[in-house]
């Protein structure tokens, strides 16, 4: 047998049903982290709240006609739950991006599952810092899209048509500044190396400006380029840890066959 066959039944020895077990464990600890801190930020609700309105907030200070409302007899109920569910998916975050860690790195070879913790001390400040710029760039995109809203007209809108807008901006800028760490594990991987990240470069500027040209949709080349550039570093970056872990693998690679 083989020294890989080896390594790889020493570091995921486990059967089917021991992999369900493994994974039914992590769930339930992620849905207990959730529901604890969902039920810390309850109280919270106001506070939380006015941070999220705050964008929309800005937007009718410099003359929007649009109003924001709440319509049904559960809404307020429904929105306190969704605010307080959302916010306990941040706060809870280092939890479960712990857990699907340690459900993955058995998979993993012995040398390989120390990176899993850093990886997951990366992702927390990554995927904060895109939220961070999601909240300032939201202004401006309501700005822009309240504009066709005709003079004569008021724009009602519902609290839960922006809490979803606002989610799921928050959530694409997150998962985009996520990225650059996705590129990183697909080389530690295996699946793709330094160098053919470093011959797409071109594809990884353009996406990144793609990218901020999606987040910013008044066209404006400035903003577009202020969304992009942390973006194009962050991939680059990404590329550089790729190049560095090609050459400690080959190394050990040459160190195996020189032994």
């Amino acid at each position: 047998m083989s020294d890989n066959s080896v390594e790889a039944q020493q570091s995921d020895g486990m059967t089917l049903l021991e992999h369900f077990s493994e994974l039914r464990k992590r769930l339930v600890r992620s849905a207990i982290a959730l529901l604890v801190c969902t039920v810390a930020v309850w109280r919270e609700f106001e506070t939380i709240f006015t941070l999220i309105r705050a964008p929309y907030d800005s937007v009718q200070g410099i003359g929007s006609n649009a109003i924001l409302a709440l319509t049904g007899v559960t809404s307020g109920f429904s929105l306190q739950l969704k605010v307080s569910l959302a916010a306990a998916v941040v706060v809870s975050s280092p939890i479960w991006i712990f857990q699907i860690w340690r459900f993955i790195s058995p998979g993993l070879k012995r040398n390989e599952r120390k990176w899993a913790y850093y990886f997951t001390a990366v992702a927390v400040p990554l995927f904060s810092a895109g939220v961070l710029l999601a909240y300032f760039v939201m202004p401006r995109m309501l700005d822009i899209l309240f504009t066709f809203t005709p003079s004569d007209v008021q724009n009602v809108t519902s609290v839960e048509s922006y809490l979803s807008f606002f989610l799921t901006l928050v959530l694409f800028f997150g998962i985009g500044f996520l990225l650059p760490l996705i590129l990183v594990s697909l080389n530690f991987a295996g699946i793709f190396s330094g160098a053919r990240l470093r011959d797409a470069w071109r594809w990884l500027i353009l996406g990144s400006f793609v990218f901020g040209a999606v987040a910013t949709p008044n066209g404006d080349p400035l903003a577009m380029t202020f969304v992009a550039l942390p973006m194009i570093g962050l991939s680059f970056i990404a590329v550089g840890i790729a190049l560095l872990n090609d050459k400690r693998r080959q190394r050990a690679m040459d160190q195996r066959l020189e032994a």
